[in-house]
């Protein structure tokens, strides 16, 4: 092996091992519902879980994952939203920003 592709290689494992790492630090980050902007928004990981006083519009079927700012599929258990850069929803989830997706 030449000098030049072991160079190549070894930048190559080191940009794979760093994005990999980065993936995994950004799957892990859940938003807390006691995070100041998710009590604002009214957050909870369970749509079943809302207070129906506080938020008379929302309906059951309302869901983080049926929601135009979710970022995952449907049917993933947690996934990214628009309002929470960096930090995953719950898909079952729900918070007062809900607009249905089209």
């Amino acid at each position: 092996m030449k000098n030049t592709n072991r160079r190549v290689f070894m930048m190559h494992v080191a940009v794979g091992s760093s994005a990999v790492i980065a993936s995994q630090a950004m799957a892990q980050a859940k938003v807390d519902p006691k995070d100041p902007q998710a009590a604002a928004l009214g957050y909870v990981a369970d749509t079943t879980k809302v207070d129906a006083k506080k938020y008379p519009k929302h309906a059951a079927t309302q869901k983080c994952s049926n929601c135009q700012l979710y970022q995952g599929k449907a049917a993933d258990a947690w996934g990214a939203c628009s309002l929470f850069p960096g930090k995953q929803v719950a898909g079952p989830g729900w918070c007062s920003a809900y607009v249905k997706k089209a």
